[in-house]
C-alpha cells in the first residue's frame, strides 16, 4: 500500500544523511520563532470585532462544479466557457522589482478558506464529509493548517450509506520499516447514488530516526458534467546530507480538466528553505482553453548572503500560429547586478517582432540601459539612478517553521538504546 517513499503521491526523491541522531536537527532559536508567531498574529487579518456569526448547516453531499462561483448553478455553457476564458491581448506589464514575479494567464489569487474546504457541517458519528472543492488556480503551496489534517490514532475500516443513496468509506493504518521508519495513513472517499461523482483524499505522516518528517495530501474528484481534479501537497524535514543544516522542502501539484470543453490547465509549486536563510521558489503552470494554450516557469533564489537571483519566462500561442511572451532575469549581489529581458512576438504568417532590453548596474548610483527591437528601435545610455532589489525573501525559514507546527510535532517511533539509523552512503561522484 504505501513505500517508505512517497510514490503514488507525489513526485519521490531519495534524501541522504549523515548525521546519526536526528534529535541534534536544530531549527531556529525559541525568540525568533516568538517574533515570527507574534508577526503573524498581529496581522492574520481576521478583524470582525464584535460582528455576529452565524452558522448555517447542511447535508448535501453533491460535487461542487469544476469552477465554482457564488452565482447561480445554472450557469449557461457560454458563461462557464467565459470563466475559462484568456485575453491574449492584456499581458500584464513587466514589474521587475517586486518579490514575486507577475503571474499572467491566471485567474486572481484567492484565499483558502475554511468555508472552502468544510463546506458541510459534520454530524456526531457519521462518515467523512465531501471534501469535494476542486483546487484553485494561482493559490501557490497552502500552509498544513489549512488542510486540516486529523490523523487517527486506531486503525479504521469503516463504510456506509447515506440516506441519498451517496456511499462512504473511511480507513486508517500504520506501516514500519527500516531505520525507524513510520507511515501512518488515513484514506477516505465517496460516490454519489449513480456514481456519476466522486471525491477520494489521502493523509499521511511519515517519519525515521534520522530526523526526518513528512506530512502530505492527495485528493482527487470528479463531478457529473465530466469535470475532473487532483491535487497533491507535501512538507518535508530533513538534514542535508553535507551541511548537516535543517531544511523545511514544500511542494504542491494541482490540476483540473473540463468535462464539456477543451479546457484545463495544471500547476507544480515548490519551495524549500534552510536555517541558514538558503531559500529557493518557483512554479511551473500550463493551461488551454479550446484554441488558446498558455505556459509559465518562475524561480527565485536566495543564498542567505546577500546574493539574489529571480527569472520569469512565460509565453502562450493560438492555434492558427499567434505566438507571443515575455521573460527576463535579475542578478544581483551588494547592489551590483543586472537586469535583462526580451518580449516578442509571432504572427500567423511567421512575422516576429522582439524588444530586448538590460540594465546594469554599478552600485555607485548609475545605470547602463541598452536595447533594441525588430523594428529599429535601439538606445544605450548611462543614468543617474538608485539600485532596487530585496536580498531576503519575504517569506522565510523563520516564517516556515512558525507555520509547520504539525510538520514538527510528528513523534518518531522510539528507537532502542543501542541502536543507531544506517546512514545512505554518499552519491557517486
Amino acid at each position: 500500500m504505501f513505500a517508505s517513499s512517497s510514490a503514488g503521491f507525489a513526485t519521490p526523491f531519495i534524501l541522504r544523511f549523515h548525521l546519526l541522531d536526528g534529535s541534534n536537527i536544530r531549527l531556529l532559536p525559541e525568540a525568533a520563532v516568538l517574533r515570527s508567531r507574534r508577526r503573524r498574529k498581529l496581522s492574520d487579518g481576521s478583524g470582525g470585532g464584535g460582528r455576529e456569526k452565524r452558522i448555517m448547516c447542511c447535508c448535501s453531499d453533491s460535487v461542487v462544479p469544476l469552477r465554482r462561483s457564488s452565482g447561480s448553478s445554472t450557469k449557461s455553457h457560454a458563461e462557464k466557457s467565459e470563466e475559462w476564458r484568456f485575453d491574449g491581448n492584456k499581458i500584464p506589464h513587466l514589474v521587475r522589482n517586486q518579490a514575486l514575479p507577475s503571474m499572467p494567464f491566471a485567474s486572481p489569487p484567492q484565499s483558502r478558506s475554511q468555508s472552502k474546504l468544510y463546506p458541510r457541517c459534520i454530524p456526531r458519528n457519521s462518515g467523512p464529509q465531501s471534501r469535494d472543492t476542486p483546487p484553485k488556480r494561482d493559490t501557490g503551496i497552502a500552509n498544513e493548517k489549512d488542510w486540516g489534517i486529523i490523523m487517527l490514532n486506531e486503525n479504521v475500516s469503516e463504510s456506509d450509506t447515506n440516506e441519498d443513496g451517496s456511499t462512504w468509506y473511511r480507513e486508517s493504518g500504520e506501516e514500519l520499516g527500516e531505520n525507524g521508519y513510520r507511515c501512518r495513513w488515513t484514506r477516505m472517499g465517496g460516490k454519489s447514488h449513480d456514481g456519476s461523482s466522486e471525491w477520494k483524499e489521502t493523509w499521511w505522516e511519515k517519519s525515521d530516526w534520522t530526523g526526518y518528517k513528512e506530512l502530505g495530501v492527495e485528493k482527487s474528484g470528479r463531478n457529473g458534467e465530466g469535470d475532473s481534479w487532483w491535487e497533491t501537497w507535501q512538507e518535508v524535514l530533513h538534514q542535508d546530507e553535507w551541511s548537516n543544516i535543517a531544511r523545511i522542502e514544500r511542494n504542491a501539484q494541482k490540476q483540473a480538466k473540463s468535462g464539456v470543453e477543451n479546457a484545463g490547465w495544471y500547476e507544480k509549486w515548490w519551495e524549500k528553505y534552510d536555517a541558514k536563510g538558503w531559500t529557493e521558489k518557483g512554479a511551473h503552470k500550463y493551461g488551454r482553453l479550446n484554441e488558446q494554450s498558455w505556459w509559465e516557469k518562475w524561480g527565485e533564489n536566495y543564498d542567505g548572503r546577500g546574493s539574489v537571483l529571480k527569472w520569469t519566462d512565460k509565453w502562450a500561442e493560438t492555434e492558427l500560429g499567434t505566438k507571443w511572451g515575455d521573460k527576463w532575469e535579475d542578478k544581483f549581489f551588494a547592489g551590483i547586478g543586472s537586469r535583462h529581458g526580451e518580449t516578442w512576438h509571432v504572427s500567423p504568417s511567421a512575422e516576429r517582432w522582439s524588444r530586448t532590453w538590460g540594465e546594469e548596474h554599478f552600485g555607485n548610483g548609475k545605470v547602463h540601459k541598452y536595447g533594441k527591437s525588430t523594428t529599429g528601435e535601439s538606445w544605450d545610455i548611462v543614468v543617474d539612478e538608485g539600485t532596487y532589489y530585496e536580498a531576503e525573501p519575504h517569506y522565510g525559514w523563520a516564517d516556515v517553521v512558525g507555520d509547520s507546527t504539525q510538520l514538527l510535532s510528528i513523534q518518531p517511533r522510539e528507537r532502542p538504546p543501542g541502536v543507531y539509523p544506517d546512514p545512505l552512503p554518499p552519491p557517486l561522484s
